[in-house]
């Protein structure tokens, strides 16, 4: 073999190595981005992580990169879940599922695509705007299905029953029981949408 054939399989654990130094530092962000908000220590992320800071800033050279990339990462499968469940049975049970998980979503990672939407001023791409036209459509179409079948009101609109559970993200947040009161909220709203003559 000579250099030059050695030479491409040389760098593949370095580019191996990155990859999961950057699977791990979107993993460790997830979690201090979720108990601590947008302000969580980027030093710390990197100590849990098990990297150096400088390792990081090469992946992340900003904290919004930081947080769009867990950001994204979080939407795509909120997004995968809401696909998938397009095709249960239940279609009242499909909609409420993905509702409580957009919910979830919410309360967890307040405050994070704030600081996107702030960095992302300047730019074309504006992943916030992307990412709120990806929930939508999977929303809405959850909700489609679920009024075809008449498991659901026929005068339900998704653009209102969206902002609806943004409102219980924002209003239970500050709250000493902000999960346990928000979910008290989505069940209000969410049985508030069943058909009356739905059974169950």
């Amino acid at each position: 073999m000579t250099d030059h054939d050695a030479r491409p399989h040389a760098g593949r654990p370095r580019r191996a190595d990155a990859r999961r130094n950057r699977e791990r530092l979107v993993e460790q962000a997830r979690i201090a981005f979720a108990e601590s908000g947008p302000d969580a220590s980027l030093d710390e992320i990197a100590r849990r992580a098990g990297v150096a800071s400088g390792t990081l800033y090469r992946h992340f050279p900003t904290r919004p990169d930081l947080v769009e990339a867990v950001l994204g990462e979080r939407i795509a499968e909120l997004a995968g879940l809401g696909r998938e469940l397009l095709t249960a049975g239940d279609e009242y049970g499909a909609l409420s599922a993905w509702l409580r998980a957009a919910l979830l979503h919410a309360l967890t990672y307040r405050g994070l695509p704030a600081t996107v939407m702030n960095a992302a001023l300047d730019r074309e791409d504006d992943p916030v705007s992307a990412w709120h036209a990806e929930l939508f459509e999977v929303g809405a179409a959850l909700l489609a299905r679920a009024r075809r079948s008449g498991a659901v009101v026929a005068d339900a609109d998704a653009a209102d029953v969206l902002k609806m559970v943004g409102a219980i993200a924002l209003a239970a947040q500050g709250t000493p029981d902000g999960r346990a009161q928000a979910e008290r909220l989505l069940a209000l709203l969410v049985n508030g949408l069943r058909h009356r003559d739905t059974p169950g």
